[in-house]
């Protein structure tokens, strides 16, 4: 089965230059001219991945990736002429996988096109544990010591953004834009009280976590 790609560009000889290319690799390829089209385009079709221009009518390309990491994980790579540092930084902490400045190789683009998929079908497969405790991405289910914890879907995206990066501290501020796909002021209240029904269903004892811990003044973080 043909894996399927979004190119969500306003120009439109860069959108048929990586059409050529990326149909020449057996990709499928859907088109998207403007933010909108694109944000329409991950709902309605389901693409693998997302070639993404930041300066796009409508809705830019950093709204655009707010809005898929709000019902996707797919890969996103960014394709742009805004190549600072600051614009990079923006990027991919909103959650795209990659930022690649215009102009560009298309024959680059079709190899991290490639790189990602590869990574992204590995992480579906992937199954993360932990003690007792596993997560298994494909059913979207965990269970501690062989049975069932029942989470709501932002305590699981919680917990898959954790255990997918053992030891890595995440800040609240990132932990609200992984799973909302943005962050308000007041979400940090809410993310404590995210943390604490967590804990309650995969610590053995839930006031000295021994998995999802507090690292005082930075953030959280998952212990293997």
């Amino acid at each position: 089965m043909k894996q399927t790609i979004l190119i969500a560009e306003d120009e439109a000889d860069i959108r048929n230059i990586l059409r050529l290319y990326l149909e020449s690799e057996n990709y499928e390829v859907l088109e998207a001219a403007d933010g909108e089209s694109a944000v329409a385009a991950v709902r309605n079709g389901s693409p693998d991945l997302v070639i993404l221009d930041i300066m796009m009518p409508k809705l830019d390309g950093f709204a655009v990736v707010r809005a898929i990491r709000q019902q996707s994980d797919i890969p996103v790579l960014i394709l742009s002429a805004r190549n600072q540092d600051n614009d990079k930084i923006l990027g991919l902490n909103l959650g795209a996988d990659d930022y690649i400045a215009k102009p560009f190789n298309a024959l680059e683009i079709v190899a991290r096109v490639k790189a990602h998929l590869r990574r992204s079908d590995r992480s579906r497969t992937a199954v993360y544990s932990a003690g007792g405790l596993t997560l298994n991405p494909e059913t979207c289910t965990v269970t501690k010591d062989g049975e069932p914890v029942l989470l709501t879907p932002t305590e699981y995206k919680l917990l898959s953004v954790l255990m997918r990066s053992p030891g890595r501290i995440f800040t609240r501020v990132q932990l609200s834009e992984a799973i909302n796909g943005e962050y308000y002021e007041n979400d940090d209240n809410t993310m404590m009280v995210h943390i604490s029904k967590l804990r309650e269903k995969i610590e053995d004892n839930p006031r000295k976590p021994a998995r999802l811990v507090t690292v005082r003044g930075l953030g959280y973080r998952f212990e293997k």
